[in-house]
């Protein structure tokens, strides 16, 4: 198996490995290494001055399958202070996912920076993390997993620590943004309430909003699950690296009892 997510195959096209495979099925990719590949593609478009992504979507429109993937990136709406950029992912000729998100300039706010979330407990002080055991493996087992708190089998609030125990592409270090997304898709299941095994939650969206850029390969993840009364939750999370938050993030979640797998949406 090759020790990455992705085997890059030129000219934007890339092959999934095993390591990219969901919890509920091999067929299909959990959505933290395609987004991190749609942030990849949004980093590379050229910039005149310095900026930071400040907010990316990632809107799902179908299951990742593994097989081969082409991403296409470009800049939607131009500026001297903002900038609307956008990324697509496409199976073949189907779009499975694309990405907006709006490019910001940079500049120094040090001094004023405020209204930060209370660190997560140390890694050095986290324990080894327990996932459900009838959950798959791939993107689990290729991700190192801490429990800062909580406890992932059991139902409600968690938070973790997790690192990439592969690149993103073959051959490559993986930004720190790409690190960051590799991990903030897992909120509604770090943070789930329900019986896996009885109910789907899934996400047809993701959205990070980005204070800094993390630094180091550790991404903490404090997630929690609203579930409303008529089918649709909300898994929001912060999302942290060893100096303390770096990003807030959010899904809009499909909640629905599961009556077979072959019914899954």
């Amino acid at each position: 198996m090759a020790e990455a997510f992705y085997l890059p195959l030129g000219q934007d096209r890339f092959q999934p490995t095993e390591h990219t495979s969901g919890p509920w099925t091999p067929q299909a990719q959990h959505f933290g290494p395609p987004s991190a590949l749609l942030v990849r593609a949004l980093e590379a478009i050229p910039s005149e001055r310095e900026t930071q992504l400040g907010r990316v979507t990632i809107e799902i429109l179908g299951p990742a399958p593994l097989r081969e993937l082409t991403v296409t990136a470009r800049l939607e709406r131009p500026g001297r202070s903002v900038e609307l950029l956008s990324a697509e992912l496409l199976a073949g000729s189907r779009a499975v996912a694309r990405a907006s998100a709006w490019r910001l300039s940079s500049n120094d706010t040090g001094a004023v920076a405020a209204g930060a979330a209370a660190p997560l407990p140390a890694v050095a002080d986290c324990g080894q993390a327990r996932w459900p055991s009838d959950w798959l493996g791939g993107y689990l087992h290729a991700m190192e997993w801490r429990t800062a708190r909580g406890d992932l089998c059991d139902p409600g609030p968690a938070a973790v620590w997790a690192r990439q125990r592969v690149p993103l592409v073959d051959g490559e270090k993986p930004s720190a943004l790409q690190r960051l997304f590799t991990v903030a898709d897992s909120a509604n299941g770090v943070s789930n309430r329900l019986d896996p095994s009885q109910w789907w939650f899934i996400n047809p969206e993701l959205t990070v909003h980005i204070l800094r850029e993390p630094i180091g390969e550790w991404i903490g993840l404090d997630a929690a699950t609203v579930i409303g009364p008529a089918g649709v939750g909300t898994a929001t999370s912060t999302l942290h690296d060893e100096g303390g938050q770096v990003a807030t993030g959010s899904q809009a979640l499909l909640v629905r009892r599961r009556e077979s797998a072959a019914q899954r949406p």
